[in-house]
Protein backbone atom coordinates (compact mmCIF):
# COMPACT_ATOMS: atom_id res chain seq x y z
CA UNK A 1 0.00 0.00 0.00
CA UNK A 2 1.17 3.36 -1.28
CA UNK A 3 1.81 5.77 1.64
CA UNK A 4 1.86 9.88 1.42
CA UNK A 5 3.03 12.19 3.56
CA UNK A 6 1.86 15.72 4.86
CA UNK A 7 2.02 18.75 7.21
CA UNK A 8 -0.91 17.90 10.04
CA UNK A 9 -3.04 20.05 12.14
CA UNK A 10 -2.45 20.23 15.60
CA UNK A 11 -5.70 18.05 16.09
CA UNK A 12 -5.11 15.65 13.30
CA UNK A 13 -1.41 15.06 15.54
CA UNK A 14 -3.42 14.76 18.63
CA UNK A 15 -5.94 12.17 17.45
CA UNK A 16 -3.86 10.10 16.01
CA UNK A 17 -1.43 10.21 19.51
CA UNK A 18 -4.79 9.66 21.54
CA UNK A 19 -5.99 6.25 19.35
CA UNK A 20 -1.88 5.03 20.17
CA UNK A 21 -1.08 3.25 23.95
CA UNK A 22 2.21 4.61 24.34
CA UNK A 23 3.84 7.75 22.11
CA UNK A 24 6.61 9.74 23.94
CA UNK A 25 5.73 13.69 24.87
CA UNK A 26 8.83 14.64 22.80
CA UNK A 27 6.05 13.40 19.81
CA UNK A 28 3.18 15.81 21.06
CA UNK A 29 2.61 19.08 19.43
CA UNK A 30 3.17 20.77 22.50
CA UNK A 31 6.88 19.80 22.32
CA UNK A 32 7.30 21.84 19.39
CA UNK A 33 6.24 24.97 21.69
CA UNK A 34 8.25 24.10 24.40
CA UNK A 35 11.78 24.17 22.03
CA UNK A 36 11.27 27.66 20.84
CA UNK A 37 14.80 27.69 19.37
CA UNK A 38 13.54 25.31 16.93
CA UNK A 39 10.60 25.75 14.40
CA UNK A 40 8.54 22.75 14.35
CA UNK A 41 6.12 20.74 12.53
CA UNK A 42 3.78 17.73 12.54
CA UNK A 43 3.47 15.64 9.76
CA UNK A 44 1.88 12.52 9.07
CA UNK A 45 1.49 9.80 6.83
CA UNK A 46 -1.65 9.08 4.92
CA UNK A 47 -2.45 5.88 3.66
CA UNK A 48 -4.52 5.00 0.50
CA UNK A 49 -8.29 5.76 2.00
CA UNK A 50 -7.22 9.02 4.03
CA UNK A 51 -6.33 7.74 6.65
CA UNK A 52 -3.86 9.29 9.38
CA UNK A 53 -1.26 5.71 10.07
CA UNK A 54 1.90 7.49 11.23
CA UNK A 55 3.04 11.14 12.64
CA UNK A 56 5.82 12.86 13.37
CA UNK A 57 6.76 16.14 15.25
CA UNK A 58 9.92 17.45 13.33
CA UNK A 59 12.40 19.83 15.29
CA UNK A 60 14.26 22.23 12.46
CA UNK A 61 17.48 23.82 13.95
CA UNK A 62 18.91 26.50 11.31
CA UNK A 63 22.50 26.26 10.39
CA UNK A 64 24.20 29.95 11.28
CA UNK A 65 23.98 32.11 8.47
CA UNK A 66 22.39 29.87 5.81
CA UNK A 67 18.46 28.70 5.25
CA UNK A 68 19.55 25.05 6.14
CA UNK A 69 18.00 22.69 8.80
CA UNK A 70 18.83 19.71 10.67
CA UNK A 71 15.75 18.12 11.24
CA UNK A 72 14.98 16.19 14.43
CA UNK A 73 12.61 13.73 15.32
CA UNK A 74 13.18 13.14 18.73
CA UNK A 75 11.87 8.98 19.63
CA UNK A 76 10.24 9.35 16.90
CA UNK A 77 8.55 9.07 14.25
CA UNK A 78 5.79 7.06 15.58
CA UNK A 79 5.43 4.78 12.29
CA UNK A 80 4.74 0.79 12.04
CA UNK A 81 8.67 0.27 13.03
CA UNK A 82 7.95 -3.39 12.16
CA UNK A 83 5.72 -3.30 8.98
CA UNK A 84 9.07 -4.81 7.01
CA UNK A 85 9.21 -2.11 4.25
CA UNK A 86 10.35 0.79 6.05
CA UNK A 87 11.70 2.31 2.42
CA UNK A 88 7.97 3.38 1.90
CA UNK A 89 7.71 5.17 5.31
CA UNK A 90 10.94 6.68 5.00
CA UNK A 91 11.19 7.91 1.46
CA UNK A 92 8.52 10.20 1.04
CA UNK A 93 9.60 11.33 4.51
CA UNK A 94 12.96 12.28 3.64
CA UNK A 95 11.36 13.54 0.50
CA UNK A 96 9.52 15.77 2.37
CA UNK A 97 11.79 17.56 5.03
CA UNK A 98 14.19 17.96 2.01
CA UNK A 99 11.57 20.29 0.51
CA UNK A 100 12.10 22.08 3.90
CA UNK A 101 15.42 22.95 3.88
CA UNK A 102 17.30 20.33 5.76
CA UNK A 103 20.46 19.47 5.03
CA UNK A 104 20.64 16.75 7.84
CA UNK A 105 17.50 14.34 8.95
CA UNK A 106 18.27 13.05 12.88
CA UNK A 107 15.49 10.07 14.01
CA UNK A 108 14.86 8.16 17.59
CA UNK A 109 12.83 4.96 16.62
CA UNK A 110 11.29 4.28 19.72
CA UNK A 111 11.96 0.64 19.20
CA UNK A 112 13.24 -1.41 22.53
CA UNK A 113 16.14 -3.74 21.89
CA UNK A 114 17.08 -5.51 24.71
CA UNK A 115 15.72 -5.63 29.05
CA UNK A 116 17.70 -6.60 31.77
CA UNK A 117 15.82 -7.11 34.99
CA UNK A 118 17.46 -5.15 38.03
CA UNK A 119 18.55 -8.96 39.52
CA UNK A 120 20.27 -9.47 36.01
CA UNK A 121 22.31 -6.49 37.17
CA UNK A 122 22.90 -6.62 40.29
CA UNK A 123 24.61 -9.72 40.18
CA UNK A 124 27.00 -8.75 37.66
CA UNK A 125 27.77 -5.21 39.68
CA UNK A 126 28.55 -7.80 42.70
CA UNK A 127 30.70 -9.97 40.43
CA UNK A 128 32.30 -7.67 38.38
CA UNK A 129 31.48 -9.78 35.54
CA UNK A 130 30.22 -6.86 32.99
CA UNK A 131 31.08 -3.07 32.99
CA UNK A 132 29.06 -2.01 30.97
CA UNK A 133 25.22 -3.18 30.19
CA UNK A 134 25.93 -4.38 26.73
CA UNK A 135 28.79 -7.07 28.21
CA UNK A 136 25.74 -8.77 29.91
CA UNK A 137 23.39 -11.20 28.28
CA UNK A 138 19.40 -9.30 28.29
CA UNK A 139 16.52 -10.97 30.22
CA UNK A 140 14.50 -10.04 27.20
CA UNK A 141 15.38 -9.15 23.46
CA UNK A 142 13.14 -8.28 20.32
CA UNK A 143 14.30 -9.93 17.74
CA UNK A 144 12.35 -7.65 15.53
CA UNK A 145 14.79 -4.57 16.38
CA UNK A 146 17.67 -6.50 14.60
CA UNK A 147 15.78 -6.23 11.03
CA UNK A 148 14.73 -2.64 11.63
CA UNK A 149 18.66 -2.41 12.45
CA UNK A 150 19.61 -4.02 8.88
CA UNK A 151 17.27 -2.28 7.22
CA UNK A 152 18.08 1.42 8.11
CA UNK A 153 21.69 0.82 7.38
CA UNK A 154 20.76 -0.88 3.97
CA UNK A 155 18.73 2.32 3.28
CA UNK A 156 21.58 4.78 3.82
CA UNK A 157 20.95 5.60 7.55
CA UNK A 158 23.82 5.94 10.22
CA UNK A 159 23.88 5.50 13.65
CA UNK A 160 24.45 7.99 15.91
CA UNK A 161 27.64 7.76 17.85
CA UNK A 162 27.76 11.26 19.78
CA UNK A 163 26.08 9.60 22.85
CA UNK A 164 24.49 12.79 24.00
CA UNK A 165 26.60 15.59 22.51
CA UNK A 166 24.47 16.08 19.61
CA UNK A 167 23.81 19.54 17.93
CA UNK A 168 19.64 19.38 19.68
CA UNK A 169 18.54 17.87 22.93
CA UNK A 170 19.77 14.19 22.13
CA UNK A 171 18.15 11.41 23.85
CA UNK A 172 19.21 8.55 25.99
CA UNK A 173 19.83 5.06 24.17
CA UNK A 174 19.20 3.62 27.82
CA UNK A 175 16.38 4.01 29.92
CA UNK A 176 15.23 2.66 33.83
CA UNK A 177 11.46 1.76 33.97
CA UNK A 178 8.72 0.40 36.44
CA UNK A 179 6.37 -2.10 34.70
CA UNK A 180 3.13 -1.38 36.52
CA UNK A 181 0.66 -3.30 34.19
CA UNK A 182 -0.57 -5.99 35.84
CA UNK A 183 0.88 -5.58 39.26
CA UNK A 184 -0.87 -4.42 42.84
CA UNK A 185 0.91 -1.35 44.05
CA UNK A 186 1.92 -3.66 47.23
CA UNK A 187 3.89 -5.88 44.49
CA UNK A 188 5.71 -2.39 43.40
CA UNK A 189 6.19 -1.52 46.63
CA UNK A 190 7.88 -5.03 47.67
CA UNK A 191 10.00 -5.00 44.07
CA UNK A 192 12.17 -2.35 45.87
CA UNK A 193 14.92 -3.35 47.62
CA UNK A 194 15.68 -3.14 51.23
CA UNK A 195 17.09 -0.27 51.36
CA UNK A 196 14.31 1.77 49.35
CA UNK A 197 11.57 0.69 51.43
CA UNK A 198 14.01 1.26 54.46
CA UNK A 199 14.39 4.73 53.35
CA UNK A 200 10.74 5.74 52.02
CA UNK A 201 9.94 4.68 55.80
CA UNK A 202 12.32 6.46 57.58
CA UNK A 203 11.24 9.94 55.49
CA UNK A 204 7.72 9.16 56.38
CA UNK A 205 8.68 8.34 60.10
CA UNK A 206 10.55 12.16 60.32
CA UNK A 207 7.55 13.87 58.78
CA UNK A 208 8.56 14.32 55.17
CA UNK A 209 5.59 15.48 53.21
CA UNK A 210 5.12 15.17 49.30
CA UNK A 211 2.69 17.54 47.73
CA UNK A 212 1.44 17.99 44.30
CA UNK A 213 2.85 22.11 43.35
CA UNK A 214 1.16 24.20 40.89
CA UNK A 215 2.94 26.95 38.34
CA UNK A 216 3.69 29.54 41.19
CA UNK A 217 5.80 26.26 42.67
CA UNK A 218 8.13 26.69 39.83
CA UNK A 219 10.30 28.80 41.12
CA UNK A 220 10.84 26.95 44.34
CA UNK A 221 11.56 23.79 42.07
CA UNK A 222 13.91 26.29 40.58
CA UNK A 223 15.83 27.26 43.27
CA UNK A 224 16.80 23.45 44.35
CA UNK A 225 17.72 22.40 40.78
CA UNK A 226 19.94 25.25 40.98
CA UNK A 227 21.67 24.06 43.39
CA UNK A 228 21.38 20.32 42.33
CA UNK A 229 22.85 21.80 38.52
CA UNK A 230 26.18 23.01 41.12
CA UNK A 231 26.32 19.82 43.06
CA UNK A 232 25.99 17.72 39.68
CA UNK A 233 28.37 19.87 37.59
CA UNK A 234 25.48 20.57 34.49
CA UNK A 235 24.49 23.87 33.18
CA UNK A 236 20.31 24.59 34.34
CA UNK A 237 17.88 25.62 32.16
CA UNK A 238 16.22 28.90 33.14
CA UNK A 239 13.09 29.18 34.57
CA UNK A 240 11.49 30.67 32.01
CA UNK A 241 12.13 27.28 29.84
CA UNK A 242 9.94 25.32 32.94
CA UNK A 243 7.47 27.75 32.99
CA UNK A 244 6.55 27.65 29.31
CA UNK A 245 6.86 23.88 29.14
CA UNK A 246 4.37 23.75 31.76
CA UNK A 247 2.19 26.69 30.13
CA UNK A 248 2.43 24.27 26.69
CA UNK A 249 2.42 20.98 28.10
CA UNK A 250 -0.52 21.63 30.59
CA UNK A 251 -2.62 23.55 27.91
CA UNK A 252 -2.85 20.53 25.59
CA UNK A 253 -3.47 18.37 28.35
CA UNK A 254 -4.55 19.30 31.66
CA UNK A 255 -2.75 16.19 33.14
CA UNK A 256 -0.11 16.26 30.85
CA UNK A 257 2.77 17.86 33.72
CA UNK A 258 2.76 17.93 37.23
CA UNK A 259 5.34 19.27 39.70
CA UNK A 260 5.69 17.80 43.38
CA UNK A 261 7.32 18.91 46.08
CA UNK A 262 8.76 17.12 49.28
CA UNK A 263 9.25 19.12 52.40
CA UNK A 264 10.28 18.66 55.98
CA UNK A 265 9.42 21.01 58.63
CA UNK A 266 8.31 23.94 55.87
CA UNK A 267 11.20 23.18 53.72
CA UNK A 268 11.56 22.50 50.46
CA UNK A 269 14.12 19.45 49.95
CA UNK A 270 13.19 17.76 46.87
CA UNK A 271 11.23 18.79 44.04
CA UNK A 272 10.17 17.00 40.41
CA UNK A 273 8.30 16.99 37.25
CA UNK A 274 6.29 14.46 35.85
CA UNK A 275 4.91 13.95 32.39
CA UNK A 276 1.69 11.87 31.19
CA UNK A 277 1.10 10.68 27.74
CA UNK A 278 -1.52 7.99 27.28
CA UNK A 279 -0.39 4.97 29.47
CA UNK A 280 3.22 6.00 30.18
CA UNK A 281 4.67 8.23 32.84
CA UNK A 282 7.92 9.90 32.91
CA UNK A 283 9.97 11.26 35.74
CA UNK A 284 11.89 13.88 33.67
CA UNK A 285 13.36 16.84 36.15
CA UNK A 286 14.22 16.25 39.79
CA UNK A 287 15.81 18.25 41.93
CA UNK A 288 17.29 18.20 45.63
CA UNK A 289 19.33 20.22 48.33
CA UNK A 290 22.29 19.33 49.60
CA UNK A 291 20.97 19.47 53.57
CA UNK A 292 18.70 17.53 55.27
CA UNK A 293 19.49 14.42 52.61
CA UNK A 294 19.51 11.84 56.16
CA UNK A 295 15.40 12.38 55.73
CA UNK A 296 15.24 10.53 52.24
CA UNK A 297 13.00 13.12 50.47
CA UNK A 298 14.29 11.85 47.07
CA UNK A 299 12.58 8.31 47.80
CA UNK A 300 9.65 9.39 49.25
CA UNK A 301 8.79 11.88 46.28
CA UNK A 302 9.42 9.10 43.83
CA UNK A 303 7.22 6.86 45.84
CA UNK A 304 4.70 9.51 45.96
CA UNK A 305 4.63 9.43 42.45
CA UNK A 306 4.88 5.71 41.76
CA UNK A 307 1.07 6.10 42.96
CA UNK A 308 -0.12 8.87 41.62
CA UNK A 309 1.14 6.97 37.58
CA UNK A 310 -0.31 3.96 39.26
CA UNK A 311 -4.03 5.62 40.43
CA UNK A 312 -3.49 6.95 36.70
CA UNK A 313 -3.60 3.30 35.62
CA UNK A 314 0.15 3.97 33.66
CA UNK A 315 1.32 0.67 32.47
CA UNK A 316 4.52 2.38 33.14
CA UNK A 317 6.99 4.57 35.06
CA UNK A 318 9.59 5.78 33.22
CA UNK A 319 12.64 6.83 35.34
CA UNK A 320 14.54 8.46 31.69
CA UNK A 321 18.47 8.23 31.08
CA UNK A 322 20.49 5.98 32.44
CA UNK A 323 24.44 5.16 31.49
CA UNK A 324 25.00 1.54 30.39
CA UNK A 325 27.78 2.14 33.03
CA UNK A 326 28.26 -1.12 35.44
CA UNK A 327 31.71 0.30 37.20
CA UNK A 328 31.09 1.70 39.80
CA UNK A 329 34.32 4.10 40.06
CA UNK A 330 32.42 5.39 36.64
CA UNK A 331 31.14 9.19 37.55
CA UNK A 332 27.70 7.97 36.12
CA UNK A 333 27.33 4.60 37.78
CA UNK A 334 25.52 6.92 40.34
CA UNK A 335 22.40 7.32 37.89
CA UNK A 336 21.44 3.50 37.45
CA UNK A 337 22.73 3.06 41.06
CA UNK A 338 19.80 4.98 42.47
CA UNK A 339 17.48 3.48 39.81
CA UNK A 340 18.22 -0.37 40.61
CA UNK A 341 16.53 0.18 43.66
CA UNK A 342 12.86 0.59 41.88
CA UNK A 343 13.04 -2.94 41.08
CA UNK A 344 12.60 -1.75 37.94
CA UNK A 345 14.29 -3.05 34.38
CA UNK A 346 17.10 -1.35 32.33
CA UNK A 347 16.08 -0.91 28.82
CA UNK A 348 17.58 -0.90 26.00
CA UNK A 349 16.77 1.37 22.76
CA UNK A 350 18.02 1.68 18.76
CA UNK A 351 19.10 4.94 19.18
CA UNK A 352 19.51 7.81 17.41
CA UNK A 353 19.73 7.46 13.36
CA UNK A 354 20.98 9.97 10.84
CA UNK A 355 20.89 10.19 7.34
CA UNK A 356 22.98 13.23 5.58
CA UNK A 357 20.57 15.08 2.75
CA UNK A 358 23.82 17.11 1.91
CA UNK A 359 27.06 15.27 2.74
CA UNK A 360 29.06 18.79 2.86
CA UNK A 361 27.16 20.11 4.94
CA UNK A 362 26.50 17.13 7.42
CA UNK A 363 30.13 16.02 7.89
CA UNK A 364 31.00 19.84 8.45
CA UNK A 365 28.32 19.56 11.47
CA UNK A 366 30.41 16.24 12.93
CA UNK A 367 33.13 18.15 13.00
CA UNK A 368 31.57 21.35 14.54
CA UNK A 369 30.05 18.92 17.28
CA UNK A 370 33.57 17.19 17.94
CA UNK A 371 35.02 20.53 18.73
CA UNK A 372 32.52 21.61 21.03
Amino acid sequence: MTLRLRSLTRDEHLTFIKGKPSVSFLQCPSWGDVKSEWRSESIGWIDETGAVVGAAEVLYRQLPKIKRYLAYMPEGPVIDWFDGDLRRWLDPMLAHLKSQGAFSVKMGPPVVVNRWESETIKKAIAAKSARRLRDLPPDWTDERAADVNRQLRRLGWLQDQTAGAGFGDVQPRYVFQVPLMRRSLDDVHSGFNQLWRRNIKKAAKAGVEVVQGGREDLKTFHEVYKVTAVRDHFTPRPLPYFERMWDVLNAEDPERMRLYLAKHEGEVLASTTMVTVGDHVWYSYGASANHKREVRPSNAIQWRMLRDAYALGASVYDLRGISDTLDENDHLFGLIQFKLGTGGQAVEYLGEWDFPLNKVLHKALDLYMSRR
